[in-house]
């Protein structure tokens, strides 16, 4: 998804983005022909248009979901003041833990998972993906083999390749954060809302977003309030040196402005270059090119799982499947 994109051309795109939730299709598919709601959306601010947000603030106030596209257009054009408030005062500060089963292997790529991590997730919302050692992971393999790490609730991932896979689970050693409004995973309205994002037939990401919840509650990592172009450099100076460093991001730098993810990746490729910190990448294609082109052309709608600027696979957006090149 393209948060910047035209409202007929993101909802469209999103329709195609969302198979896996035939109400969100048909909601998409239902406001990309409806030009009364489609002048709604547009006294939004640009960043705020976009289908996900939409989507979840009419919830918020009683769209059914699953549920045909009536009742969402209904809600919109009947509600459109709450509605509003609600888009502009919150945010998809989405927190999948599913796509640790994709982020993880790119973590062990690194030294093997030798040495704890010291881990530092941009963009963290909550921070409830900074618990990769609270998991327990499930990968199967192409040939229908499944191979399992770790301990906790589970994560499954379907492999579409050969994927060099860690040995060992992870030790974590530092759970740091930057989020220019950090939820906090006891704020029992702030939870709600981050369980609202969740797409109406996935019953399964909620599930593991309520495990994932209730861990961050009982150890609440340590999340920054601010810029992520301003705040890393000086985070990182506060990172354990008997650590390996890793800098993350997934579905985040998508809701930067084009020159501010210029920015952020040339920071990052001088951060990874000093050798303060490696890199773990998880964005849609067209958001950091640079490491897109390093690797295959996607030929469907996916994330890139870069490595210190280099693509090492493709990956579902909810953590669904892995694809190593």
């Amino acid at each position: 998804m393209e948060p910047y994109a035209e409202v007929v051309e993101s909802y469209t795109s999103f329709a195609e983005e969302s198979q896996d939730s035939p109400c969100f299709v048909d909601w998409s598919l239902g406001v990309a022909g409806d030009r009364e709601v489609q002048d709604l959306i547009r006294t939004l601010p640009a960043i705020k248009q976009q289908p996900n947000l939409v989507f979840a603030a009419a919830r918020w106030h009683g769209a059914p979901a699953p549920g045909p596209y009536a009742g969402l257009r209904a809600t919109l054009i009947d509600h459109w003041a709450e509605v509003r408030e609600t888009i502009l005062s919150r945010s998809t500060q989405t927190n999948e833990v599913g796509r640790l089963a994709t982020l993880l292997p790119a973590f062990a790529r690194i030294n093997g998972l030798a040495k704890p991590l010291a881990l530092i997730e941009v963009g963290a919302s909550a921070g409830l993906n900074l618990f990769p050692d609270r998991f327990r992971f499930r990968w199967t393999r192409p040939d229908g083999s499944s191979y399992c790490l770790g301990e906790g609730p589970e994560l499954a991932c379907r492999l579409r390749a050969d994927t060099p896979l860690p040995d060992r689970a992870p030790q974590v050693v530092s759970r740091r954060g930057i989020d220019l409004n950090p939820l906090d995973a006891s704020d029992p309205d702030a939870m709600s809302w981050l369980t609202n994002l969740v797409w109406p037939e996935q019953h399964e990401r909620r599930e593991r977003l309520e495990h994932a919840i209730a861990i961050a509650a009982v150890e609440p990592p340590r999340i920054t309030r601010g810029n992520l172009l301003e705040e890393l450099p000086a985070l990182l100076d506060t990172m354990p040196s008997a650590a390996t460093v890793v800098v993350f991001h997934s579905a985040v730098i998508a809701y930067l402005e084009e020159a501010d993810r210029r920015r952020f990746a040339s920071l990052m490729a001088s951060l990874t270059s000093e050798g303060r910190c490696h890199w773990v990448s998880n964005e849609g294609g067209n958001v950091l090119p640079e490491i897109t082109a390093t690797g295959p052309t996607p030929d469907e709608p996916c994330f890139v799982l870069g490595l210190d600027g280099q693509s090492v696979a493709f990956t579902h957006g909810h953590g669904a499947w892995l694809e190593w090149h």
